[in-house]
């Protein structure tokens, strides 16, 4: 009787400590690189160049939610990277090159933006990402992307993805109003503010994805930056849209104000 009392304890106790280990088990990550999200016979080499996203993701897991990021600067430069303070935080992230003025004009770059997260709707099941938990963000030149493709539905709908499938929006101190690259190849100074076809402003919606707006410190933002962002909101509730949310960040630049805007990415991952 005793011998059998002591096997029922120890096998219950192996299981106890069976779950216990897979419970506390290390999640190892993993990075593969310049994945095309565009292919065919008709890609020209920029595309081939420029047309690439990088997947860092947990091995180990699935189901979790991805964060599609998109780089700054300015629409005329910059490189695909993965935030730092992102990882190891069970997320599948998801950094995306697009092409750049001046060897291409708009709406080139939206539509590579569009390109990139439709990819990853229809790939990153193989990444352990949840296609219903897919979160599009960016900072400045990343953050216009993210909400044009958001808001103006007609870029994905040209890859079979409706906009609304996008859990949340959340640009870091996106343009609001036509973005000045564009205005720049119309002869617009950047102090000429325009509301187009090419301004999240222009789409406004009720229906939309969440959409969370965080910008720098009003004063030391670029050429009114944080009143875009106002306005934008303001516009977003007239339109009867429910889940839009402003945040400034007071002391912080346009560049500085990146680091801090990862913290309440991470906070409204959370909601």
């Amino acid at each position: 009787m005793k011998s059998i009392s002591l096997f029922i304890f120890l096998f219950f106790f192996s299981v106890f400590l069976g779950t216990a280990q897979s419970k506390t088990a290390a999640v190892t990550y993993k990075t593969e690189a310049n994945i095309s999200y565009r292919s065919g016979e008709n890609l020209d080499e920029y595309m081939k160049e420029r047309c690439k996203l990088d997947v860092y993701f947990p091995e180990n897991v699935d189901s979790f939610t991805t964060v599609v990021w998109f780089h700054g600067g300015g629409l005329t430069a910059g490189e695909k990277f993965i935030p730092e303070r992102l990882k190891n935080r069970k997320l599948v992230l998801v950094a995306v090159n697009y092409r750049l003025s001046p060897k291409v004009k708009s709406p080139v770059f939206i539509d590579d933006a569009a390109a990139a997260v439709a990819w990853v709707f229809k790939n990153i099941s193989k990444y352990g990402g949840d296609p219903k938990k897919i979160i599009v963000s960016g900072h400045s030149a990343g953050g216009y992307l993210a909400c044009m493709i958001g808001l103006d539905k007609h870029y994905l709908a040209a890859y079979g993805i409706d906009a609304n499938s996008i859990q949340k929006l959340v640009p870091f101190s996106g343009q609001m109003i036509t973005h000045f690259v564009i205005r720049k190849e119309r002869g617009i100074p950047d102090t000429q503010p325009l509301v187009d076809e090419f301004a999240p402003l222009f789409h406004v919606r009720a229906d939309a994805p969440p959409l969370f707006l965080i910008t720098g410190d009003r004063n030391l933002e670029l050429l009114g930056r944080y009143e875009e962002n106002a306005y934008m909101w303001r516009m977003m509730a007239l339109s009867g849209h429910k889940q839009t949310t402003l945040y400034e960040l007071d002391g912080f630049d346009h560049g500085g104000m990146a680091e801090p805007a990862i913290d309440l990415l991470l906070k409204i991952l959370k909601k």
